[in-house]
Formats: C-alpha cells, structure tokens, sequence
C-alpha cells in the first residue's frame, strides 16, 4: 500500500478527514499524475470495495459506504483524472479512464477479492476494469448506470443538450449549473452543506473542465471514439458470471428504467431493489443504500457468517425460500393439474360463469369463456407473446378480464394486475416498475399506460374501433387474437416453478409493493381457500373486491361482481349487492369493511325480493382491514342465512386465520382485533419485542407475547419484485414470512392483531400498540373513529391519541372533558388528545387508518403550527 500523501484540508459533512489522500499512479499513456481518494486503509481480510463515480460527483459520493464498512473490508473511493481533487488533465475517452483505474489500484496494491461499486458513468469505467481484472472480481455493484442505448429508447433530453457544443461550454464548463442541476434532482432537497461539497471541486472554470469533457465523452453513435469500447463492455457484462447487485433510483430522468431493464436483460442473475422515491443520486435520496450494500455483500462474498442461529419450537428446518417444499410449500410438479383445469372441465356447459353488472350486462357462459381462453391464449402466442413474459391486465373485472388473465396463463406467460384501486399516480409507477412485456387495456388503461411510460407492445381490449386503437398504439384488440389464435397449439403447461402473477400490496405504508407468485403458491391459495370455506361447485361468488371475481373459473364457480366503481369500496349498495347476488345466485359474497358498511347504511332500500336473494347466501366473508363486531352484526341481520367469516391476511399471504361472528362473540373484548386461528396449512408465530421495540426474537406460540406476526405456509408469495432489500428484511428469519403487524397468540391458539409494527410507539417505558387503545377509545360515546400515533424520537416517544368526534368539533387540542374521557379510556399513558374532522385512509379498502400521517399532522399541531387536517 502507498504511504498517504500530503492531504487538502477536509471538511465535508460525513467525511472522516482520515480517509482523504492523494497517491501518484501512471495514467493510461504512464504520465505521472496526481488522484485523490477517500480510503478507509482497513486491511482488506474480507476484500476490497472499490467505488468509481460518474460525472458531475466524485468520490465524497460513496461517504456513507465508507462509513458503514464492516471489520475486514477495505473501501476505496476515487476521484476520476480531471474530476474531485485528482488532477486536471486532457480529455479521456473510455477506454483510457479504464486503463487509468488499472494503473491506480495496481498502485494501491488492490488485489483481491475485489468489489466494484459505480454510479453514473462510472458504471462502464469500473465494468471495463472488472472485465480486466475478473481473477480478482468478487461482485459488481452499480447505481443508475447504463451500458448500452436501447434501441425503443431516445437517449435523455437532458444528455443530448448537454452534449451540444454551445451548451455544454455554457452549462458544464463556464457556470457551475450541470454540477448544481445533479444534486437539484434530489426530493426533498439535500442539505445545503451537502449541495455545496458536491460541488467544491468545480468552483472554477478550469476545474470543471473535465465535467465538459466527461460529457462529450458519452458515446450516442457508434462514430464516437468511446463507442466500441463501451460496446465491448456491454457484451462483457452478458458474461459476466458474478453476482450483482443493481440498485435504482426509478426518478432518474437521465437514467430511467429504460437502462434498469437493459442491465437485467444483460445480467439476469442480478439481484435488484428500486428505491421507489428515489432519483439520480440514488445514494443521497436513500441513505439506507448503504447498508444495504453492506448486507448483500455479507450474504455473498465468501467468509459470511455462518454460524447456525439458534432454534425454538417453531424454527424451519433450513433456509428455503418461504413456501417452498422445504417449509411446507409442496411441490406438485409437472403432474399437478392447470390453474385452468375447472375450467376446462366446463368446455360444452351452458351454465353462467361470469356476470358483468352495470353497463350492458353481458352474460358469459363456461363453455363460450372455455373456447375464447384457448383461442385468445393462440393469439397471444401468434403475435409474441412467449413463456416467462409478463402481460399487465388493464380491464376492469368481467368476461374480459377474465379470459385475458387466463388466456396469458395458459400462452405461459405471467399476468401483473394493478388494480385501480391504488390511484393512478401509484398505479402508473408499480406497472412502470413491474416493466411488463405486454400490456392489454381498455381505453383508459392504455391511455395510463402510455401517459407513465409503461413499456410493453399494447393490445386493446372493449368495443374500440381501428382509428382508436391505432391512436393509442394498440393496433390490435382482443377479438383480432381469438380470431388469429383459433387452432393455434399451445405452449406446455407451466411448471410449479414458472412465475405466475405479480400483485400490489395497497401501499398503506409506503408505495405500493409488487409481489412475486409461482404456479405453486397461486394452486396452494385456491386449495387453501376451497379447504377453509368448503367451496364446491355449487357455490356461487359475489366478489365486491374486484380481484377474487378471478379465482371463480379456477374454482369453478360462477361469480360476478357489483355495480360498483371499483376504486372506491364504499360505493357498494345494499341493492348492488342484492343484483350481483341475484344474477349468479350467489352463495358467497366478499366484500371489504367499507363496502359492508355502506351497505348496512342503503338497506333501507331494498325490496323484498332483494331480501329474498340475500336470503340466499351461505358465507360472507370480509378482509382487508379490521371488521367491527358491531358492523358484523348488523350485515348478519341483513344475510340472515349466512355464516360470517372475517380471514386475516395480505398480499403476501391470504388467508392466514380465520374467525367467525360466533367465536368473535365468545371471544369477546381483548387487545387488538381477533382474527382467529391458523388455516391448517399455515403456521403462525410471534417474533417477541424487546424492551426498544425490536423484534428479533424466534418465533414462538406462547399465548400473550407480543411482536411481530411471523408466518409459514405453502402460498406465501414467492418474493417481492425487485426489491431485494425489502424482501431480505420479511424473510431474514428463516423460512418465515415477517408479515409487519403485530400481535399476540391467545390460550385458544387465535391471533390478534395489535397494528403495524411501523406504527408501534416506542416510549421510554416500552412499545404501545395502537389498535388495543383506539379501540377502547372508540367505546366513548361520542367519538367515531381514534388513532394513537407516536410523537417525538423512537424510545423517548409520547402518545398521542387523536379522535374524530360523532358530532364534529373544530380540529385542534381537544377539550378538557374530551380529554379526560380519553385518557381513562386508552388504558395506556396518554401524553395528548387531539381532535381531527377525519381520518386519512388507504384507497384500496378505505379502511387502514395512514398512522404515519396522522403523526405528522399531531406533531405539527403540537409544535404550534397550522392545525388544518392529517
């Protein structure tokens, strides 16, 4: 290793001033020239972690990186020639920055195992030296990079002007704005003192020459003196046989997903995590970047860890991926019947299968919804479609809704549905982030498609006419690929193993999440609830939450879904529900909280024979937020025949529990919501909290320990899409599912839900659970609807509990009385009570309480600032 040379004056926020150095190493043509580096000088038992930035950054860049290292990991972070505090020089093409690397880390005695980490342009550099030095590659970690220009894509707007001689003299070189414009990109906005020492080596024109010059260098034709040397780097990447880690800030207007879905075309084996908010400077926008870094590289890089965690009474016995054989998941093999295989069953039924309410009614039987699945499936595959692709579903529920999504299923490709109950704003980025081969939609669907730059070839599905379907770029429609795939044969059955769907979580604390389901699981859920309900094909389904109305043909079962609108849950009416159920004759109904509650409040406008077919029901089942007792009651009197089931669940899993309105009475009064005892294929433990309010425990099913609800089951999804780091964090205990609510086991062996673990307040004297204190609250008279949040930092946090009054009250602290009456009821100290005219809610279900957000609103108001509304 080289001694340190004379080292500038260091004073950059998060920059331990031992790190920064400068060292002589020959550049590409072997002139002396003078770098400057941070180096964390740690001998490198485990390897070295070798950062290169892009252009306008340099090295204070990785500073987190270095700060969060490990014992055994040296970090070094350069400054390219000509950018940061190295020396300033003449242009550098590529390949000469490659070989500049070289010289360097062969004066710095880097040898190996060696780790590249690059953002940017410094993508290529460090690719072209991995590909150099691969006897020392370990891995390659890369940040927003691109290495090649997709051919369905422009390169940015921003890159080309900046590229523009006049422009780039002006904007790169004679004033500091390319160098402010890339930490500008960050929302919210970097610190200043950071903003400023991204920028302090390029205070001068003659300093941000290079930045120019790095520019000019990005090869957009294959003329450019770069180009064959960055296409020699693309097609090196494909061979690239170590791991990798692609980490993403999708915001990015220079590089967007477009280059995402370029590298993980090029390197499939890729591990990747979108950091959702994030953009350009992906590291800044999310700072938890890198440990992130750190904990891949601990699970990859040989030397990990290894010891064997301790086990309890619930341990899996390995660490196979949730749901698979190893946990109980199964494996049924090429044997095991097609999601499709009912409805086969049906071919030559002229029974009902599918009921469309509202618009034109239209009435679909098996045998037609048979004949169309097959012949669309030969269509899909005629015009491209191939095994492993993945088509978004744009259409909303209905006859063709349901033979698209299983017509993909059987051309062997994977089927993402986002339905629109997420926004469209949320909806746009998770399709955008699933980054679909096709997408088939209604008019608004692709209208949305193409408005969020959902990439895919487009197929229009309802009654549009050629000018119209030409217009949005979807030249084909439904009917043009059951005619094209009428005596088409078919791919093979897909394997247990093959992907089957993404889905979205609701995105009631964050942005919406995609999970990942194979054939397997999707088989397991159906078997898991034909097993709980005790469907049979006498059965018919109501489903007032569009998706199950897709589980009536693999069930089959008749279904059909309410006149409703979709987005919007409470819009379900007592006599909505009554029609759909008189349309199929419905056994079962599921409906959300908030679509029951409005049907309780419209049931004054049924008519007898709308009674009569409710009458008919034999199982109600409602999901996807806490029931009340209370609402259950009342929808008893208007299903009078039906049993009521409340299953506990979410994407991931569904269901987990069930519970009954008759054990719900037996159960009575407890702390949180009861959602009752394991299916028997899932098992369900508590991973218990600390005195902080950490859950790092084993899980256990000993009554009353509280924490975090962990499960194990055959139909646990198999990941979530692109986010590594997400999915590391719900399966870090191995072969369990660490759902993020919390709860507790009772005596009976029944679950009850306490909240979400991001939610739990951590106070100074322990965790508090929010849903045991809202709802005694919410026993007042007088009071509608509580939250209790948190206030203040985690372990010194107060609580806060906020309340909606029946009769409304002026937002703001709440009276004495108010007050007083709340704190005897919470049962937990309770340091203020406010009181808000509403409570912000989830989109999908209208029911999950945004508790993140009322503690920002509480907070605020408790600061003095303007009361308004959460």
């Amino acid at each position: 290793m080289t001694p340190p040379a004379a080292t500038p004056a260091v004073d950059w926020p998060g920059v331990d001033p031992a790190w920064s150095r400068r060292v002589v190493a020959p550049d590409a043509d072997g002139t002396p020239r003078t770098w400057h580096l941070l180096d964390n000088g740690a001998e490198p038992e485990r390897g070295t972690l070798l950062c290169v930035h892009g252009n306008p950054t340099w090295s204070y860049l990785w500073r987190r990186v270095i700060a969060a290292a490990p014992p055994g990991w040296r970090v070094v972070a350069v400054d390219q020639l000509g950018m940061g505090l190295s020396e300033r020089t003449a242009p550098r093409t590529l390949a000469q920055r490659v070989d500049d690397l070289a010289n360097l880390t062969e004066v710095l005695g880097v040898t190996g195992p060696v780790v590249t980490l690059a953002h940017d342009w410094g993508g290529p550099v460090s690719l072209g030296w991995a590909l150099a030095h691969r006897e020392q590659l370990e891995a390659v970690v890369l940040t927003n990079t691109a290495v090649h220009q997709p051919p369905t894509a422009a390169a940015p707007s921003l890159i080309r002007m900046a590229r523009t001689e006049g422009v780039r003299q002006a904007v790169c070189v004679g004033t500091p704005v390319f160098v402010r414009a890339t930490t500008a990109l960050s929302r919210p906005p970097l610190p200043r003192a950071v903003r400023d020492a991204f920028a302090a080596p390029y205070a001068t024109r003659a300093a941000r020459r290079a930045v120019g010059d790095f520019v000019a260098d990005i090869p957009l034709d294959p003329s450019h003196p770069s180009a064959a040397t960055l296409d020699a780097v693309a097609e090196g990447v494909t061979g690239l046989d170590v791991p990798a880690l692609l980490l993403w800030g999708p915001r990015d207007p220079v590089f967007s997903d477009v280059y995402l879905r370029d590298l993980r075309a090029r390197m499939p084996h890729a591990d990747v995590h979108r950091y959702e908010k994030a953009s350009h400077l992906v590291i800044e926008d999310a700072p938890q970047l890198a440990g992130d870094v750190w904990k891949w590289l601990g699970e990859t890089v040989p030397q990990r860890n290894s010891s064997d965690e301790a086990g309890s009474s619930l341990s899996a016995p390995s660490r196979g991926p949730v749901g698979s054989a190893e946990t109980g998941g199964g494996d049924a093999g090429d044997a095991a019947p097609p999601l499709w295989a009912a409805l086969s069953a049906r071919l030559g039924d002229d029974a009902t299968a599918v009921v469309e309410l509202g618009g034109a009614g239209r009435r679909v039987s098996f045998d037609h919804l048979e004949r169309t699945v097959h012949d669309l499936a030969g269509g899909l595959v005629a015009t491209g479609v191939r095994p492993g692709d993945r088509v978004a579903v744009l259409v909303p529920p209905g006859a063709d809704l349901t033979a698209a999504v299983y017509a993909c299923w059987r051309a062997g490709a994977s089927v993402v549905v986002a339905d629109a109950g997420l926004g469209v704003a949320r909806m746009g980025r998770a399709l955008r982030g699933a980054a679909p081969d096709h997408v088939i939609g209604i008019a608004k669907g692709l209208l949305l498609a193409r408005a969020m730059r959902v990439p895919g070839r487009l197929v229009a599905a309802g009654r549009l006419d050629r000018a119209t379907r030409r217009a949005l770029g979807a030249p084909l429609g439904l009917a043009d690929l059951v005619r094209l795939g009428r005596g088409r044969p078919l791919p093979p059955t897909p394997s247990d193993d093959d992907e089957c769907a993404v889905l979205f979580t609701s995105g009631a604390t964050g942005p919406p999440k995609g999970v990942v389901y194979r054939y397997r699981q999707v088989r397991a859920q159906l078997d898991a609830l034909r097993t709980a309900y005790g469907l049979t094909g006498d059965d018919r389904l109501v489903a007032a939450f569009a998706p199950f109305a897709l589980y009536g043909p693999a069930l089959g079962l008749a279904s059909s879904v309410p006149d409703m609108d979709v987005t919007a849950p409470g819009t379900l009416t007592a006599v909505a529900l009554a029609d759909a159920v008189s349309a199929v004759g419905g056994t079962v109904v599921f409906a959300s909280p908030a679509a029951l509650r409005n049907v309780v409040a419209t049931a004054h406008e049924l008519t007898p024979q709308h009674r009569a077919a409710l009458d008919g029901i034999r199982l109600l089942i409602s999901a996807g937020a806490p029931v009340p007792l209370g609402l259950l009651r009342e929808v008893q009197a208007l299903v009078p025949q039906a049993e009521l089931h409340t299953p506990y669940g979410m994407t991931e899993v569904l269901p987990v529990t069930d519970v009954s309105l008759t054990e719900l009475e037996h159960a009575g009064e407890g702390e949180g919501v009861c959602v009752g005892r394991p299916l028997p294929t899932v098992t369900v433990g508590i991973s218990a909290f600390d005195d902080a309010g950490a859950v790092e425990a084993e899980p256990t099913d000993r009554p009353g320990v509280g924490g975090e609800v962990l499960v194990r089951a055959p139909h646990v999804k198999d990941r979530y899409d692109q986010l590594w780091a997400t999915e590391r964090g719900s399966s870090r205990t191995s072969g369990w599912h660490r759902t993020g609510d919390v709860g507790h086991l009772d005596e009976h062996g029944r679950l009850w839900v306490e909240g979400r673990l991001v939610h739990v307040v951590r106070t100074a004297s322990g965790p508090v659970t929010p849903v045991g204190p809202e709802q005694r609250i919410e026993r007042l008279d007088g009071v509608s609807t509580a939250a209790v949040v948190g206030v203040g930092p985690a372990g010194t946090q107060q609580v806060v509990a906020v309340v909606v009054p029946s009769t409304g009250a002026r937002p703001g602290l709440a009276g004495p009385d108010l007050a007083a009456e709340v704190r005897g009821a919470a049962g937990v100290p309770v340091a203020a009570v406010l009181v808000a005219g509403e409570l912000p809610v989830d989109i999908r279900h209208a029911s999950k309480i945004d508790r993140a957000r009322v503690s920002r609103w509480a907070a605020g108001v408790l600061e003095g600032g303007r009361v308004g509304s959460p």
